[in-house]
Parts: C-alpha cells; structure tokens; sequence
C-alpha cells in the first residue's frame, strides 16, 4: 500500500544500541538536539507486566497530529520508554486531522487489512464516523478497568464514544478549547475582562480595539475552509438557538429562522465596511494554522482555538502569553452560558488488526502517569486529564497555570447544556452532522454569503446539501 501523504512515521524499538540510533535520527532528523524533557517518562512494572506476553511483537499506531510540536515530541518519548520496558516495537504514525479525507482513507485500510493496531483522534469529529462504517472494536473492557482506576471520564466522552450502551473509544485527553483576547488592549480602552460575552458584544470590542496604523487587527477568525472556522460557524449558530440537526442526531433541522440570523450576523462582519478595520489582511485565505500564527505575532486582539496557541505562547516565552485574557466562549440569544463542552481525544482499536490486545496495553499506559504529564506540561491546556482521579494525580493539572481550574469546570460541568429553542448540547453522535462538517458544508455556506448570496438562500443550499450526506451515510430524511 503506498504511504499517504498526510501520515508522518516513526518507528520506536526494543532497548538496543542499533534502536536507540534508530530513534535520535527519528527524533530529530540529524539537526540540533531538542530541548530537555520536563517530565522524565517512566513504566510502570505493571505495565510491563501486562505487556509481557507480546515482548518481540510490533503494534502500529496512528496519532491525530497535536497543534504543538513540544507536544508530539513528548508522545514520542512515552511511546519510545514503553517500547524498551516492554521489548515490542511501536510505529507512530502522526496523522494532520484536516488534510484529505482521513475517515474514508482508515476505512479502506481497514477493509484492506492493512489498519494501524490502535489510534486516537477527536471524538466529536470521527468516532462516530467510523462506528457507522462499522469498522470499530469493543472497548467496554478498558474502559470498565480504566473508570475502577481513575474515576469517571470527562462528560463529553460519555456521549461521543458510548454506542448502544458499549464504549467504541477510550478517553485519552481532554482537548482544552477556549477564547482568547488581548487583555492590555482591552484595559487600555477600558473594557471589562469576563469570563464570556455575548457575540454582539465580542465583534463590537473587536473593532474598539482595532488600530490597523499599529498593527492592531480586532478579529482573528476566519471563514475559509479549515477546523477552527468549522467549529466557530457552529458555535454561532447554536449560540443563536439553530443547529445542524435533532437533538437525536437523526434529523436535518439546519433551515430554521434562528440559523438564518446567525449567519447575517457573521456574514456581516465580513462584508460590512464598518468592519473591515479589524479584519487582518489575507484573513480570508486563512488555514488552520493562520490564526495560530498570527495571535503569535501580537497582531490580533481575539481568537477562538484549542489551547495550542497558548500552550506555544507560554513555551516559547512569547510575550503575548502574559497579555492573554483566557475565556470561556461567546453566548448567542438563546441561550445564558457558553455552549462549550470541550473535546477529548480517544483511542479507537480497528476491527481486523494484527494485535489488539497489546494496543489496548499501551492505550491504558498512555492515559495517565508521566506519559500524559509529559505532553500537558509541553503544551499548556492542550492535553488535559480525561479522567477524573488523574487531574488529582499531580499538582501541575490543578495549579499550573491560571487557565486549569476553568478548564476543569468544563470537563465536569453536567450535560446537557440546552437553549431556549429545545436544543441540548452535546446532542447525540451523528456520523452525518460529523461528514457534513468535514466536508466544509459550512464554510462553503459562508463563502457564499460574503460573496453576495442571501443568507437565507445560502443556508437553504447547505441544508439540502446536508441531507444528500446524510442519507448517503444511510440516515434517511
């Protein structure tokens, strides 16, 4: 099978001088030595108890690429001590979650045979993509062993990785996801520092604190196909009380007044030349990495992201970190509190593969312990517990950094969280609202919309759109 493009590899062996040469040239390719770890990776004997059986055997691994460096390196390095404890070897591959069609690329790996042992990636984007293809193992097992160990896991994996009754994924790290606002802009024109607005109120504090003669540019979104502006455009539109579909992820219920609104609303600050001095110049061709960038840079008073951006700013000693204003999201009309409930990434085992069992091994060793210490600390916020008993396991989760204890909250808020139009997030799993989201559906709505179509026209198209998906994923409507 040819390699795809987008996966990256890594081969990490059995402790032995040949290995440890194989696995300086993998880490850093022949350039300058990285810097020290902050947490030394250690195996527990009862890992390398469980892992005995398999000594000489190989697991391959396929990894959702973190928006950290810092933070790959560290997974690395826990995957590296696990195989030299245990004497297996482990292929990494590192897998960019937003580059080609991922989900229809593992399926026809699985239905080839040739599927990674054991992967993990963002549960609300892909679980329920791939249970639906039905390629996906068991995991109630790990998972009962793991809830006896560590308490209960964070609430939004409860409903992206639970399918009749049974866990189809293994909580591995919650996903810290947040806003983000420059607070010395901010102060300088006296506005108050909270722990969410309302949308109205973030666009109008954008444009106060614009000043494109400085290099000052408010608003740091974009519509342009990518992640970050998937998940702000649904955020939006659920803060305005529409949503992609019923609260049983069966039913299109995209076309509705309220969906409408939103998108006028967010149209509007790309069109409206009142606006435009907050808007960064080439905002519109942005990637997923562009708002990253350029909140690095110091031009841009606000974004929306996972915690990568701030997880970079404070390892890199950029200046911008103590200027942060960490906040929880924006509010719409219908409802009172931010509709955030974050994101875990899972562990997922394929049907078919060469060796599940000692996938499972190393899954349960990755989930705690200082092989999940060892990324957190690398990336601030970006890989949080996803397990109850772990954010107690070391003062680093509690006390690290001011954004954790909110970041908790939000991992044990109870759910669902509701709006005053009948809406309940998170709502059920839906392998078609997740394929309709890759697919760009609503980035595509939007470009419409800046380019001169109604609205409601606009929002009508994406809702037939959204049904021709869901009933090619066999949801009829």
């Amino acid at each position: 099978m040819v390699e795809s493009p987008v996966w990256s590899r890594r081969k990490f062996l059995g402790a032995s001088a040949t290995a440890m040469g194989a696995l300086g040239l993998s880490a850093c390719g022949g350039a300058s030595q990285p810097a020290a770890p902050q947490v030394q990776v250690e195996v527990p004997q009862s890992v390398i108890d469980a892992a005995a059986p398999f000594r000489g055997q190989q697991v391959r691994m396929l990894s959702q690429k973190l928006y950290s460096e810092a933070a790959n390196a560290a997974l690395d390095r826990s995957v590296q001590k696990f195989a030299e404890a245990t004497g297996t070897t482990i292929e990494n591959s590192l897998v960019q979650a937003d580059a080609g069609d991922m989900v229809a690329k593992i399926d026809a790996e699985v239905k080839a045979g040739t599927a990674r042992d054991l992967a993990f990636a963002t549960d609300s984007r892909f679980v329920a993509q791939f249970f639906n293809l039905g390629i996906l193992t068991d995991l109630t097992d790990v998972v009962t062993e793991l809830t006896a160990e560590f308490g209960e896991p964070t609430a939004e994996s409860k409903n992206y990785c639970v399918f009749d009754g049974k866990w189809f994924a293994i909580p591995y790290h919650f996903i810290g996801v947040g806003s983000f606002a420059r607070k010395d802009w901010m102060q300088e024109k006296g506005i108050a520092l909270k722990d969410f607005y309302t949308w109205e109120e973030m666009r109008d504090i954008a444009l106060e604190i614009s000043d494109p003669a400085q290099r000052r540019f408010g608003w740091g979104m974009t519509i342009n196909r990518s992640g970050d502006a998937n998940g702000m455009i649904e955020s939006i539109i659920n803060g305005y009380g529409g949503a992609l579909t019923s609260n049983d992820g069966t039913k299109v219920t995209f076309n509705t007044p309220e969906t409408v609104e939103a998108v006028t609303f967010l149209g509007d600050i790309y069109t409206n030349p009142k606006y435009k001095p907050m808007l960064p110049p080439g905002i519109e061709s942005w990637t997923d990495s562009s708002n990253n960038e350029n909140w690095l840079a110091g031009i841009l008073g606000y974004t929306r992201n996972q915690y990568s951006v701030y997880a970079d700013s404070k390892s890199k000693g950029n200046p911008v970190y103590e200027q942060t204003h960490p906040f929880i999201d924006c509010i719409g009309p219908a409802t009172d509190q931010p509709l955030l409930f974050g994101q875990s990434q899972a562990f997922v085992v394929f049907k078919g593969v060469a060796n599940p069992e000692l996938a499972k091994v190393l899954a349960k060793y990755l989930v705690s312990g200082t092989p999940l210490l060892g990324i957190a600390k690398e990336a601030t916020g970006l890989a949080m517990p996803a397990w109850q008993k772990v954010w107690d396991s070391d003062p680093f989760y509690t006390s690290g950094d001011p954004a954790f204890p909110a970041l908790r909250k939000i991992t044990e808020a109870p759910l669902p969280l509701t709006t005053k139009t009948g809406n309940a997030f998170p709502q059920a799993p839906s392998p078609g609202a997740q394929a309709a989201v890759a697919a760009y559906l609503l980035t595509d709505m939007m470009q419409q919309v800046v380019q001169g179509t109604p609205a409601a026209a606009a929002v009508a198209e994406a809702h037939t759109r959204m049904v021709d998906i869901f009933e090619q994923q066999g949801v009829p409507q």
